[in-house]
């Protein structure tokens, strides 16, 4: 005996139905979005938090009189420092509150901005690529509940930072950092990153790779920053294309304008709003613009672990090439104005006058050369991580499968690690050896910064080195290979402003190295972080070969 039974009604596919129900599951998504980032996004903010809170403190410490802060504005009013900075309205009254927002919260808006696309291609873009986005989209959840859970994320982190600058800044108790102002600057701040996040939305719908969608968004972010300082230098309207240029203008703690603010928020809602739209017009894993195909065979260079390394860190490689070469070149424009910018502020001739150096340009150039490397330690530690990246999408696996053995193709990507660091430095050092020349009007200096940049590879190799070790023996604490270029920031650019110990600084590598071209050039230490580089590449590799592949 059979019994036959109504057939029951098909539940719509969730990404077929409009309304709410695309994005049925976004609130699910969100709170494992935050879960998941919890010490990620931690990190971020309260990272930025600090920064600016330690910034407004460190310029009521160094700039304690009308005085000091009517010097350090006649020598900001040059185009290569409002390059660098914010429009010279701010240098009309330069209280603390207005040489803040002059001078951070165009940089603010920039690292608020990287930490929103990074959200959003991390719970996207990278979710698709690793196959645990379909496996969520099987379930009951809306088409759009990813992106919209991503972009949640990307917003909580932002209003979280800006209600820390709201609440931080006026508890300093320093005068002219006013509540309404603080206000603004935290608004201002967490509509930048809204923005961004915004556009990484539209990024990731482009392209099929994490990386690849990063990279488009961070050239838009790149682009505005270029914008404004163009515009801000020549003292024009080009500024006024720029969306960072906008939020400058809120000029917090001088004006107090809400208005700038507001075109922003309009231009952040419709550029995701064109995100979803156009995730609705792509296959799922795939992107708008079709891959490129590839040739019927590879080069002979991938035949080898090295070969193979180096193209798969060409496209970082590039990047942080062309962003160092265009930070030394601002750095480098500014060598002409040092002596009137600085030499009125005691302050900071004392801590110049600790690295040392002829004149008052030397020293600067040594202590803003520091920077300029640490930034190469970033790129450093991200190239030496890369290995981690294949390991973990199951690349490597197949790899060391062949013939390839482990310490060749580790060994590969650490020799791309150390020739890529080293190229980077390269690049900083020809653009402010170049911006530097011109500037000074000095053709020597084009060599003596080159030589003073290249004087860092041993201690970016010092930097490969530990994060290798790390990655070798302790893959699950990666995060501590942050730490070198960390430390050596705090200690090097921010200890001769806060006047440190000077002993704590020689427990970096970057420490280690002669602050050319201020110090006279000392090749001992050079060879001894050398040695302790290859050391350190050598533990990494032991390590490697004992622990099991993800």
């Amino acid at each position: 005996m059979t019994t036959t039974t109504a057939p029951t009604a098909r539940p719509a596919a969730p990404g077929r139905t409009g309304g709410l129900a695309s994005l049925a599951g976004t609130a699910a998504l969100l709170r494992f979005a935050l879960r998941r980032d919890r010490v990620r996004l931690a990190v971020w903010v309260y990272g930025l938090a600090l920064l600016t809170l330690a910034t407004a403190n460190s310029v009521h410490t160094v700039y304690p009189t009308a005085a000091d802060r009517a010097s350090i504005a006649r020598g900001s009013g040059s185009p290569a420092v409002l390059a660098m900075t914010g429009p010279a309205h701010y240098l009309a009254d330069y209280t603390w509150g207005a040489m803040l927002g002059h001078r951070l919260l165009g940089l603010l808006v920039v690292l608020a901005g990287l930490m929103s696309v990074l959200t959003v291609t991390r719970h996207t873009r990278a979710e698709e690529e690793s196959g645990r986005a379909e496996l969520v989209r099987s379930a009951a959840v809306g088409r759009h509940a990813q992106l919209a859970a991503a972009l949640g994320a990307a917003a909580v982190a932002d209003l979280a930072l800006g209600l820390l600058l709201t609440v931080g800044l006026p508890a300093l108790r320093i005068p002219g950092l006013g509540a309404g102002g603080a206000l603004l600057y935290g608004a201002a701040t967490a509509v930048g990153g809204l923005l961004f996040g915004a556009v990484a939305a539209v990024t990731v719908q482009i392209t099929a790779h994490t990386r690849t969608a990063s990279g488009l968004a961070g050239a838009v972010l790149g682009a505005a920053y270029v914008l404004r300082a163009t515009g801000d230098a020549a003292g024009s309207g080009l500024s006024w294309v720029s969306p960072i240029g906008w939020l400058q203008r809120s000029y917090p703690f001088v004006d107090d304008r809400w208005w700038p603010l507001l075109p922003t928020l309009a231009l952040a809602a419709g550029t995701a709003a064109a995100g979803f739209a156009l995730s609705t017009r792509r296959d799922f894993g795939a992107g708008l613009r079709a891959a490129r195909p590839g040739p019927a065979t590879g080069g002979p260079a991938l035949g080898s672990p090295l070969g193979l390394a180096l193209r798969l860190h060409r496209g970082l490689l590039g990047g942080f090439a062309v962003a160092l070469l265009l930070l030394g070149a601002m750095y480098g424009s500014l060598l002409g104005d040092a002596d009137s910018m600085l030499k009125d502020v005691d302050q900071i001739k004392e801590a110049l006058a600790r690295l040392g150096g002829h004149t008052l340009a030397d020293s600067f150039a040594a202590l803003t050369m520091l920077v300029v490397a640490v930034v190469g330690g970033v790129y450093a530690v991200l190239a030496t991580l890369r290995p981690q990246a294949e390991e973990s999408a199951g690349r490597a696996a197949p790899v060391l499968a062949t013939g390839v053995s482990r310490s060749g193709w580790l060994g590969g990507h650490l020799a791309a690690a150390l020739l890529g660091s080293t190229a980077v430095m390269l690049a900083a050092g020809v653009g402010f050896g170049l911006a530097g020349a011109l500037s000074t009007g000095d053709a020597g200096v084009f060599l003596r910064l080159t030589g003073a940049a290249l004087a860092f590879a041993p201690a970016l190799w010092v930097t490969v080195g530990f994060a290798a070790a790390v990655y070798g023996w302790l893959p699950r604490a990666l995060p501590l290979a942050w730490l070198v270029p960390a430390y050596a920031f705090v200690l090097g650019y921010l200890g001769p402003l806060l006047k440190l110990p000077s002993g704590l600084d020689r427990l970096s590598p970057f420490g280690q190295v002669p602050r050319l071209p201020a110090a006279p050039m000392d090749w001992t230490p050079l060879a001894v972080l050398t040695l302790v580089a290859a050391a350190l590449i050598a533990l990494a590799l032991a390590g490697f070969r004992r622990r099991d592949v993800d």
